[in-house]
Order: C-alpha cells, then sequence, then structure tokens
C-alpha cells in the first residue's frame, strides 16, 4: 500500500544517519497509529540534531514535527517562522465553538446568533450543526480575558450549554494564504 511505501521510504532515508534528511509527504496514506509511530521517528531523529525538511499539505502533521515552517504559494515563501509564531502574526482573531441549549425555547439558536454578531463586529459563522455553531471572532483588539468574559455572562441569558475559544489554528493560516494563489484554469495553468 501507499502508506507501506511511505514507511519503508522513511526509514531508508533515517538509516543511514545522514546530516539532513528530505522528506515529502511522510505521512499520507498511513493510518492513525502510524503516523504517530512514524511521528515519533522523525521527532527523535529531530532531537538528535538532524535537520529534517518536510512538505506537507497536513497542518497537523506540520504542527506536530516542525520546528519552523515556510508557506509557499506559487513557488514563492509567503512566510517563515515557528508554527505559533505563524498563527500570532497571521491568524487574527479567535474561532469560538458554542453548544446552545434549545429545550422550550425555539429560538435559542437565532438569539445566541444575534448576540454574536452584534456582540462581535465582523464575526462569520462558518459552521452550525443542529444546536451547534461555529464562528471566527476577527479583531486584534479582543484579549482571551475579554471574549470568555462577555460569554460567561452570556451563557445564562441564551442558554449555553457549552463554549470553546481557541486561537487560530494553523490549518487556517494556511487557508488565508492558499486563498492568494488564483485558480487554475482546466489544462492545469
Amino acid at each position: 500500500s501507499g502508506g507501506n511505501k511511505r514507511k519503508l521510504s522513511t526509514g531508508i532515508a533515517l538509516i543511514g544517519e545522514p546530516a539532513v534528511i528530505f522528506l515529502d509527504e511522510p505521512s499520507t496514506g498511513m493510518d492513525p497509529v502510524a503516523r504517530r509511530l512514524l511521528w515519533d521517528t522523525v521527532a527523535r531523529a529531530r532531537e538528535s540534531g538532524k535537520a529534517i525538511v518536510i512538505t506537507s499539505h497536513s497542518m497537523e502533521e506540520c504542527e506536530a514535527l516542525c520546528t519552523r515552517l515556510a508557506i509557499m504559494v506559487q513557488g514563492q515563501f509567503k512566510c517563515l517562522g515557528s508554527p505559533q509564531h505563524l498563527k500570532s502574526k497571521f491568524g487574527s482573531g479567535y474561532s469560538l465553538q458554542a453548544k446552545v441549549r434549545s429545550e422550550g425555547k425555539q429560538d435559542a439558536l437565532e438569539e445566541f446568533k444575534a448576540f454574536v454578531d452584534l456582540t462581535f463586529p465582523g464575526s462569520i459563522l462558518e459552521d452550525e450543526h443542529q444546536d451547534m455553531v461555529h464562528y471566527h471572532l476577527p479583531g486584534c483588539d479582543l484579549s482571551w480575558a475579554k471574549v470568555f468574559g462577555i460569554l460567561e455572562k452570556a451563557k445564562e441569558k441564551y442558554g449555553v450549554d457549552d463554549y470553546s475559544v481557541s486561537q487560530i489554528s494553523l490549518e487556517q493560516v494556511f487557508l488565508s494564504f492558499a486563498h492568494l494563489q488564483p485558480p487554475t484554469t482546466e489544462d492545469g495553468r
């Protein structure tokens, strides 16, 4: 299988103890357990002082393995830094996920959505499923404490059972750069 070929290729790359190791999409096609084992092996090689260059479309893989990463668009580097640096610099705002209790109240979810739109101007509803909503809250002037304070005060009023606020993911940073790439035509140009 493709996953076994990748495991073999990675093993061959590591076996000679080279100072620099190049890996192209090393965990593509692997099951989650094999992927974790591969990542642990690559991390041990990195910790032993090896320089490892990885190409990957998996932001999860990049966060697990990379101390520095670059995002390329049309063959040009658009940014370079640690995963945390890139999220802080290019990932403005927060991700909000909330579960709203709707028993006995028909419009509970709609009221909460109106509250979010009013309280966090420019917020974008990314996803809605049953009683769950996922928002992107833009804005550099919002602190974690302020966002949590606002949501804690609103929990009872809007019937919020549970919520989480997190920093924008590395994948969202990657996608914001990927949108800079012009669409290709059918012939690939």
